[in-house]
């Protein structure tokens, strides 16, 4: 699906589950409690997206760019995270078991909210950058080597 462009589309409730849309362009697009399981959202521009309460579970993000997007109450759950997540909103997201090794969570000014986010089992590596201050292994996740 490379070179697919639902910029600013309107996809809320919509069930995508399964999709492959790797490599499409849905920076700001509403998708607010879409269906995403199991998708190919890989290398995806899903920058400043509205993704409130969206089933994400166990979808391919890798490389996906969700800077500033809104995902707070989504499932993320199994999900491949190694993203560009700079200044994502991840409030009470369920991120239990999630990849995030080589994911970008910082950020100059803004960082990501992590408040209430479930990170247990999630995994992350050493090159996974966290907002300043924040402890992942108090939040539950757990260090893996740079092949996980």
């Amino acid at each position: 699906m490379s070179g697919l462009d639902l910029s600013e589309a309107d996809l809320r409730n919509t069930n995508l589950s399964g999709a492959n849309l790797s490599g499409a362009n849905l920076s700001k697009t509403h998708l607010d409690e879409a269906k995403l399981s199991g998708a190919n959202l890989s290398r995806v521009d899903l920058s400043r997206t509205y993704l409130r309460a969206v089933k994400l579970n166990f979808a391919n993000l890798s490389g996906a760019n969700l800077s500033g997007a809104k995902l707070s109450f989504a499932n993320l759950s199994g999900a491949d995270m190694r993203a560009n997540l700079t200044e994502a909103d991840l409030s009470w997201a369920f991120l239990r078991g999630s990849k995030l090794s080589f994911a970008n969570l910082s950020g100059a000014d803004v960082r990501a909210d992590l408040s209430g986010a479930d990170l247990g089992k999630a995994k992350y590596n050493k090159y996974t950058k966290w907002p300043e201050g924040f402890d992942p292994k108090a939040a539950g996740a757990v260090l893996v080597g740079d092949d996980d």
